[in-house]
This record gives structure tokens, C-alpha cells and sequence, in this order.
């Protein structure tokens, strides 16, 4: 098939490395504008940019892809199809029939469940058991379209955000493939969403990573795997930031002291008090300084029992 592939982080490459591998004709790649990055503000291209230009494809940056000059440009052409992943704009309608077979989005969630953008590691921080990847015809709703086909993954009890990532990046490559093969033999079936009971999977930020100790040790084991490695969680060390990359949690019922405070500390974690339980913590990192198992830590920093993490009352 002719496509216009439409995606911009590294979760979309797999899938466009797999479109060019299938044998089909990727005619032109649309991705996000390339943006100042490190201390030096250079302009970084985005990762499907980068794989665009490995296979010689053609790249369109538009800001505003609903501008009539940008649609003007797609339907220049001709393609069967349009292949959305995680592209980083909302199309309009003229953009959704532009082409024969309308567009496809490969979405990192169970659909109905965790529409939104960052299903990923809404999954881990709510401790879900299965996510998955479901390929959708694409309508003008926020991942409303019918379902076309879907794929499980389950989560290990050590999941992180970074590690489902690329399991579901590689899951929906394969899946995409699959149904854009049933959509050219017209086996392609298509099942309405319907409505989800899981709240909107909203974008990530910095300050949800700000540890509130009173909440369990578990849904802070998880808030730590869900954003490992973007935006990380963290707590206050005095007037340092200290983020949290590995930790266990332990359910134990007596609670020995004040949520945040350190209650154990030994040659390889050490332990906090929370709501219910207590944490340990396997990996951390201070600033100035790269991340670090906690042995290490503690070789070159001491701690004791009854500091405590968190903002000062």
C-alpha cells in the first residue's frame, strides 16, 4: 500500500521500520517541527525524522497540520492510507478522509481503556495486570474510532513506564502490519469502542512526581515504575531533590513512625515509613550526579535513622 506515515517519538519508529520492511510504499513521513534541545539550544530532529531520513523518505514538519496548505500538500500523494502513531497533533476531518482507506492509529492501550496520551504509564501506576496495543480507524473523537485489532501484553511485577514502552513499541509494529494486511484482503472487521469505566490516561508531568509519603507503599512502588524514565519520581532530602528510580514495597501493618521518615537503613537499600507500609529504596539520584544503586549511595552519604524525606512543614 501507499502510505503517508504520521508520527513523532521514538514509539513510532518501530512501526515505520516494520510499514518499509512489510514492502510497502512509505511516500512521505509527517512529524513534529524539530525543536532547540540541551544547553547549546540546538535544533534535534525527532526519532521518526531521524529513521526517515536513514530510508530516504521524504519529511513534512508542518506546526499546524490543519491548515488548508498542509492538507493541500498531503493530498499531493495519492496515498491508500494514512498510519498514525503518536503523532502529537489532532487531525481534522478533511485529514481523516483524505485518502481511500481513511487513517490508522496504533494506540499503547486496550481500547476503551487509557484513551489518551500517556496510556502507558497510567497502566503501571494503576497496577494493571494486561495492557496491549489496538489498531483504530481514526475519527474525530480523542481515540474514539472503531476498533480493528488488538494484541495483550501482561505486566511484570517489576514493569516500569520505559521497559512497556518498548514492549508495547514492538507489539504494535507487528499489529500494524497484521491489520493493514487484512484492510487491503477486506477481512478487516471494525468494532465500535462503547465506553470505558478507566479515567482519561492525562499527559504526564514534572510535579506528579512529588512523593506524598502518607499515600501506601504500593502506589508509590508504582508511581516510581510508572515514571521511570520520564518525568521520574522524587522527594526532598533537606534542600536537595532526590529521585527515586527502583524500590520495593512492604506491607508491613505496623506503622513505626512518621510517613517520610527513614526507618532501617542497611548496607544495600534503606527503608521510609508511608501511609501503609514502607518503601525500600534499591536506586536513586541526587543532582549533580548520575543514578545510583542505594550501596553506592551510602558509601558516600550518611543516613540514619529517623531523617526524614519530603517537604518541610
Amino acid at each position: 500500500m501507499r502510505i503517508i506515515f504520521m508520527g513523532t517519538p521514538d514509539f513510532s519508529v518501530g512501526t515505520l521500520e516494520a510499514l518499509i520492511e512489510a514492502g510497502h510504499d512509505v511516500c512521505l513521513v509527517v512529524t513534529q517541527p524539530d525543536k532547540p534541545k540541551g544547553r547549546g539550544k540546538e535544533m534535534q530532529f525527532t526519532p521518526v525524522k531521524e529513521a526517515a531520513l536513514k530510508h530516504q523518505i521524504s519529511v513534512f514538519q508542518p506546526v499546524k497540520v490543519r491548515e488548508a496548505q498542509c492538507i493541500e500538500e498531503l493530498r499531493k500523494y495519492n496515498a491508500d492510507v494514512m498510519v498514525v502513531v503518536a503523532f502529537g497533533q489532532i487531525l481534522p476531518k478533511e485529514i481523516l478522509e483524505l485518502t481511500p482507506y481513511g487513517c490508522i492509529n496504533v494506540h499503547a492501550s486496550l481500547l476503551p481503556a487509557y484513551r489518551g496520551a500517556a496510556p502507558i504509564q497510567w497502566a503501571v501506576i494503576r497496577g494493571e495486570k494486561v495492557s496491549g496495543v489496538t489498531t483504530m480507524q481514526m475519527d474525530e473523537g480523542l481515540d474514539t474510532g472503531d476498533m480493528i485489532q488488538k494484541i495483550e501484553v501482561p505486566l511484570t511485577e517489576e514493569e516500569t513506564g520505559e521497559s512497556l514502552h518498548d514492549k508495547l513499541a514492538q507489539a504494535g509494529a507487528k499489529l500494524c502490519v497484521e491489520t493493514l494486511k487484512a484492510i487491503e484482503e477486506g477481512t478487516a472487521v471494525r468494532t465500535p469502542q462503547g465506553e470505558t469505566t478507566t479515567p482519561y490516561a492525562k499527559m504526564l508531568d514534572k510535579k506528579m512526581g512529588d512523593i506524598d509519603w502518607t499515600q501506601s507503599a504500593q502506589s508509590i512502588e508504582r508511581l516510581v515504575r510508572g515514571l521511570n524514565s520520564w518525568p521520574s519520581a522524587y522527594t526532598q532530602w533537606g534542600k536537595k531533590v532526590v529521585k527515586i528510580w527502583k524500590a520495593k514495597a512492604m506491607q508491613d501493618e505496623e506503622k513505626s513512625a512518621e510517613p517520610g521518615t527513614v526507618v532501617k537503613v542497611t548496607k544495600e537499600y534503606f527503608s521510609i515509613q508511608t501511609g501503609k507500609g514502607v518503601l525500600e529504596v534499591y536506586e536513586l539520584q541526587i543532582p549533580g550526579k548520575k543514578r545510583m544503586e542505594t550501596s553506592a549511595f551510602l558509601r558516600g552519604y550518611t543516613l540514619e535513622e529517623g531523617i526524614k524525606f519530603g517537604k518541610e512543614e
